[in-house]
């Protein structure tokens, strides 16, 4: 099975502008295809950026399968490429924290919603999911999801190598002073859970927050395969299957658990 190239869009997009946005995202897509990508990832909200004041957000957020979904379903068939969104979703009266992965053929394959939330701003604004392993199966990966603060907590991260992940797909806001979690975290997850890890962040000031970029690839080997600036860029990186079974093969972790022991965890 060939590597499957992921193109890392770095980008704060324009905040409220859901149509600027989506073709920002359909330029990045061609852009992708043309570098021989076959999955883009956008960082979190990247719909319609993420500072926005309460009292914007239940206007601009859509159901999963509302008009930004059909749009970027089109962009994904238009460009044959998978296409990994963050976006505020509309569910009855409540609005979640979301990621949706479309299909290279323009069909939803997951959709997530962040279960932990950060800070006043995101408590007050959306509700928290409750499905922590959400997963998807692309070009021979399985594939999952996350949103920013959620790979912070290595429980969440450990139950998707359990459950098989892959590649985990985490979107992002993650700002200053916290950029060791892009620059030192995120590898050591990979490493740890045996996987791939494309953590996809905004960049610059937006509102009260400054995001700091770094998004990077990284590998079960503890290699970072690729890493973005401070600047808005996209950067690719490859996720090898033979590297990882070959890792997997060597790396002890998930075989020498000893799960009777961990009962106080939860």
């Amino acid at each position: 099975m060939p590597p499957l190239r992921t193109a890392l869009l770095q980008s704060s997009g324009r905040l409220g502008d859901t149509a600027a946005n989506l073709k920002q995202l359909d330029e990045a897509a061609a852009r992708a295809a043309q570098g021989g990508a076959g999955l883009l990832v956008t960082s979190e909200m990247f719909l319609t950026g993420y500072a926005l004041d309460l009292a914007d957000i239940p206007g601009l957020a859509e159901p999963a399968d509302g008009p930004s979904a059909v749009a970027i379903g089109e962009i994904a068939r238009r460009h044959d490429i998978a296409v990994l969104y963050g976006y505020p979703e509309r569910s009855g009266a409540a609005v979640h924290n979301s990621a949706q992965l479309i299909g290279p053929n323009g069909t939803a394959l997951a959709n997530y919603r962040k279960t932990h939330l950060f800070g006043c701003f995101e408590q007050d604004a959306f509700t928290p999911g409750d499905t922590p392993v959400v997963q998807a199966d692309l070009h021979g990966l399985r594939v999952g999801i996350m949103i920013c603060y959620d790979v912070e907590f290595p429980e969440n991260v450990r139950a998707h190598a359990l459950a098989g992940t892959d590649l985990l797909l985490v979107p992002t806001a993650q700002m200053h002073p916290f950029q060791f979690v892009a620059e030192q975290l995120v590898p050591v997850r990979a490493f740890e859970n045996q996987m791939y890890i494309a953590y996809v962040n905004r960049t610059g000031p937006e509102g009260e927050f400054e995001f700091v970029g770094l998004s990077c690839l990284a590998s079960p080997d503890a290699v970072t395969r690729t890493r973005a600036g401070r600047g808005e860029e996209m950067v690719l990186g490859d996720v090898d299957p033979e590297l990882l079974a070959a890792s997997r093969e060597n790396n002890p972790y998930l075989r020498d658990r000893r799960p009777g022991l961990y009962a106080s965890l939860v």
